[in-house]
């Protein structure tokens, strides 16, 4: 296994330890002969290759110049070693805070490396869950490894990486019974558009940074609260919630927002992401009739698959981690966008990438016309 970092395994989190516990737990990828996964390796690149122009010439983003992130064709463990790597980096003000709050005691000293190394097993847990249900991902925060290269954030890339997990979109066509051929290529269009957002827009991922630790630097809670969120969701992997916790009852990990400034730079955050990830879906909709024949088959099934989740557990867990706010970011997301485009046209839209400023507000969201106003208002005369 390949080591996340010198002091990985130290402080709140044995980072590490979660790699390993994930990498263990995951459960297998479908069953295929290493003949057909060279091939689906094979396809998604190209078809990560192609989705580039398609893309690029349906949003108007991006050159061939701004697209030099790697793309990454990964399995279940090489996407929770790319994640690990990024909740690392993200999260470091956080846990360093924590740290100095527990002490540097020798008592706590031994109290924070039991900690971590439970931490470190129960986020292992979580990732394992996650590491059979995503397909693909921009990931951006990360720093490059020898096994996991990126692009450099100095650079007009902005940094970041395209990972497409191989043996979950298989694992999903067989799941729908749709064309796979047709299936890779869609998928690949939805991830690449993150790419593209990224790669086009120098500025959003230090603004998103900023959003995030800017978050996190206003976090003022006790580290067990933290851990005993990570505890409930890990327990609800293997049954040991109590009864009647799961559903409504149960904790997101988003509810540790504590303080207004928190809620606020939150409220930034939600409508951020529904941009990006309802963006993707347009542009995945608007691309798809022309390349993909069966798109519209793909789109009412992996929908229906989407908003219903797998299992009681896997409605619990979603909620838990915030992941039905994640549903919401899509179809909230795509509405605002759709609207926009119908309003003012692709270049009109792409006004939202000029800056921070023009970014769209959580209640913009909601009503695009606010946005239409305030962005494209002509000055008074």
């Amino acid at each position: 296994m390949t080591s996340i970092g010198g002091a990985a395994s130290s402080g709140m989190v044995d980072w590490n330890l979660a790699v390993a516990t994930a990498t263990r737990l995951v459960r297998p990828g479908p069953d295929v002969s290493r003949d057909e996964a060279r091939a689906v390796v094979a396809e998604l690149r190209r078809h990560a290759k192609s989705s580039e122009e398609h893309v690029r010439g349906f949003t108007r983003l991006g050159t061939e110049e701004t697209h030099d992130t790697p793309v990454l064709v990964v399995d279940r463990p090489g996407w929770v070693r790319a994640n690990v790597a990024g909740f690392r980096e993200l999260l470091k003000p956080l846990l360093d805070k924590m740290q100095e709050r527990r002490g540097n005691s020798p008592g706590n000293a031994v109290l924070g490396a039991v900690g971590g190394k439970v931490t470190g097993v129960e986020l292992g847990m979580l990732l394992s869950f996650l590491a059979s249900r995503v397909l693909g991902q921009y990931e951006t925060f990360a720093p490059a490894t020898r096994d996991l290269p990126a692009g450099s954030p100095s650079d007009s890339s902005g940094g970041g990486r395209l990972l497409l997990v191989a043996p979950n979109i298989v694992h999903v066509e067989r799941e729908l019974d749709v064309e796979p051929h047709d299936f890779r290529l869609w998928v690949t269009l939805h991830e690449e558009t993150h790419r593209t957002q990224f790669t086009a827009v120098p500025w959003l991922r230090d603004h998103l940074e900023g959003e995030i630790q800017s978050f996190l630097a206003e976090t003022d809670v006790d580290p067990m609260t933290v851990l005993e969120r990570v505890r409930e969701a890990a327990q609800s992997l293997v049954g040991g919630r109590p009864e009647g916790e799961e559903g409504d009852d149960g904790h997101s990990l988003v509810e540790l927002v504590q303080t207004p400034a928190q809620r606020e730079v939150l409220g930034r955050l939600t409508a951020v992401m529904s941009l990006l990830e309802g963006h993707a879906d347009f542009v995945m909709d608007g691309v798809g009739p022309d390349v993909v024949p069966s798109v519209a088959e793909i789109r009412e099934k992996f929908q229906q698959r989407r908003a219903k989740g797998a299992s009681r557990l896997d409605l619990a867990l979603r909620k838990l981690l915030g992941l039905d706010a994640k549903l919401r970011q899509y179809r909230d997301g795509e509405r605002f966008v759709r609207a926009v485009v119908e309003e003012v046209g692709m270049d009109g839209f792409n006004r939202v990438w000029t800056s921070p400023n023009t970014l769209p507000t959580k209640a913009e969201i909601a009503k695009p016309a606010d946005w239409i106003t305030r962005v494209h208002r002509k000055p008074d005369a």
